[in-house]
């Protein structure tokens, strides 16, 4: 941007979507991305929605390391494990995602929506509850679990698939 005003060009024929010296992000790349490096708690499961459509349910189980630094008695408090549990719709991504077993270490990409609690709803029901709605956008397996890897001979394997 800088070298077109060095150039003397005349303002007006500079591109109306140029913005100048803007630290807010454009309207037009509004984002919002999960990205997770972890395990899978467990092996992916099929299920289908109400018209029937097929996706694939699968959860990761990140840990926060180093754990939190000392309390105020000195005491540190142990790393916790969040889960995380992400949807996958595209039939390609649910293929693979089938093949993957429990304990597999992944880094996944996937979008999130922030879903408010339904007011008529109970609030010990999960649609009582303010939701975090993950979908699946791509993976990335970095480790086989250690059983599957001693059955492939101490060979690790690295694969990616997209949505």
């Amino acid at each position: 941007m800088f070298s077109l005003l060095s150039r003397n060009i005349n303002p007006v024929s500079i591109p109306i979507n140029l913005r100048a010296l803007s630290t807010t992000a454009s309207r037009s790349a509004d984002l919002s991305k999960l990205v997770l490096i972890g395990r899978l708690g467990r092996d992916p499961e099929v299920r289908t929605t109400k018209s029937d459509k097929e996706y694939v349910s699968y959860t990761v189980a990140t840990t926060n390391y180093p754990a939190p630094p000392p309390g105020p008695d000195g005491t540190r408090p142990e790393s916790r494990t969040t889960w995380h549990h992400i949807l996958s719709f595209s039939p390609t991504a649910n293929n693979y995602l089938r093949n993957l077993q429990k304990g597999t270490q992944v880094f996944v990409e996937a979008n999130f929506e922030l879903r408010e609690p339904d007011p008529s709803a109970d609030p010990a029901t999960p649609q009582g509850q303010r939701q975090i709605f993950l979908r699946h956008e791509t993976i990335r397996v970095l480790r086989n679990p250690p059983h599957a890897t001693e059955e492939n001979n101490g060979t690790e394997e690295s694969a990616e698939e997209s949505s």
